[in-house]
């Protein structure tokens, strides 16, 4: 037995997690359910081609020479999932700073304002990171790495990106930028809701030139000016939010500036449904927020995501809380989602495509389609059912090995039959 069992299993699992990062496989996945994540819907004893880790056909009795043939025995198949606004690959252990790379704070003083919206999170992002094959063997395949508004700096986090979870080192897509606005974000912008679109518009002004960059009264760096003048451009704004009110000065904010956004939280968003769907926005909820947890959230309901869909917004999924590290229960979100009115397609489009396009990778992630990244997931049963679970995640076509650290550590610990525990366990 080796003397360090943790450091031994830390390895096996980093090494699991990139074994499969060699080439793309051409695959053929036979007499499957596949849930397209498209228009074309659910299409039973369906095949799916693989080329050069791309879908290159769907369809019944697709033939193929000099493939490896997998028979789906009419088990779901769909895009590997998304796994939320999260900071894998940015944070191992919240409580541990030196594994905490998910936000910026240059200064402690609540007098100093310390904007810098061009500090970019992927810059620290770790493809290694044991967090990722915990959620890839469960059927997850690529997360939004968020930059985090948090105590000592402001209300603007900062810019993140897309990682799929196949061990490449750098984002797919464009960056996008992240603020928090309501109640939490009024706390790192001059202590109030009203001070945060002062601001705001006064970094509105900065970056189009209206004030001058040695102005005593300036905001920005002059890195931080050219970041705006991006995001206030038309490139993607994420902006958490609750309140009703604040959803409504949100999107007429944006609206009145031409600006891309995307709320999350949203847990009063089906007061303001209709408003949310008019302005064409996506909304990313944690369907599981059903309770006041502060006072922008008294009108929470598990009925949100239903709602909101119902009105017309385009709805996926995030998790509010402990994200990371327990980005699986994607799945237990989309579920009760389910069971409290949203339609089961929506649900898995709210896991797959909605997120893809809402983030401007509908060309690459989120549907089962020539021309797709070949992401996928062979499922037990229903997918949106946690007794069911993953059986086999391709990422680019490739097999990847359905083991993590915790599936070692169960195998490793788990008593069975006459099998002897550990000395440690025994004394």
């Amino acid at each position: 037995m080796s003397r360090h069992p943790v450091k031994t299993l830390l390895v096996a699992a980093v090494l699991s997690s990139l074994a499969f990062a060699a080439e793309a496989q051409n695959l053929l996945i036979r007499n499957a359910t596949v849930h397209t994540a498209s228009s074309r819907g659910t299409l039973n004893h369906t095949d799916v081609l693989v080329k050069n880790g791309r879908i290159s056909a769907v369809g019944q009795n697709l033939a193929a020479q000099g493939v490896e043939v997998i028979d789906a025995a009419g088990r779901p198949l769909t895009p590997a999932f998304f796994a939320g606004i999260t900071d894998i690959g940015v944070e191992e252990v919240s409580g541990e700073s030196q594994t905490v790379d998910s936000h910026v704070a240059l200064g402690q003083n609540a007098k100093d304002l310390h904007i810098r919206p061009e500090f970019d999170v992927t810059l620290a992002y770790n493809p290694e990171s044991v967090l990722i094959p915990v959620a890839r063997v469960e059927g997850f395949g690529w997360s939004m790495v968020a930059a985090s508004p948090t105590s000592g700096g402001s209300f603007i986090g900062g810019q993140g990106g897309a990682f799929r979870f196949d061990g490449s080192l750098d984002p797919i897509g464009k960056r996008v930028l992240f603020m928090q606005l309501g109640s939490e974000g009024a706390q790192l912008g001059g202590g109030s809701r009203a001070a945060q679109w002062m601001l705001l518009d006064q970094m509105l002004d900065e970056a189009r030139g209206r004030i001058a960059p040695d102005s005593h009264f300036a905001l920005l760096t002059p890195a931080g000016r050219a970041t705006m003048s991006r995001y206030f451009n038309g490139e993607r704004i994420v902006i958490s939010v609750h309140r009703a009110a604040d959803i409504r000065r949100t999107l007429r904010w944006a609206e009145s500036r031409k600006l891309n956004i995307v709320l999350v939280g949203a847990s009063e968003g089906w007061k303001v449904a209709r408003e949310i769907a008019a302005a064409r926005v996506p909304v990313f909820v944690d369907v599981l927020a059903n309770l006041p947890a502060d006072f922008d959230q008294i009108g929470a309901t598990l009925e949100n995501a239903a709602r909101m869909r119902q009105a017309g917004v385009k709805v996926a999924f995030s998790q509010g809380n402990d994200a990371s590290h327990s980005a699986r229960k994607q799945r237990q979100l989309a579920g009760n989602a389910v069971a409290h009115g949203l339609p089961w397609e929506d649900a898995l489009a709210g896991l797959t495509r909605i997120p893809a396009e809402a983030f401007g990778l509908g060309n690459e992630l989120g549907s089962i389609a020539p021309g797709q990244r070949a992401d996928l997931v062979l499922w037990s049963g229903d997918p949106l059912d946690v007794a069911h679970t993953a059986t086999q995640v391709w990422m680019g076509g490739q097999a990847t090995h359905m083991k993590s650290r915790q599936t070692e550590l169960r195998d490793r610990y788990l008593h069975q039959g006459s099998r002897p525990l550990p000395p440690a366990y025994t004394r």
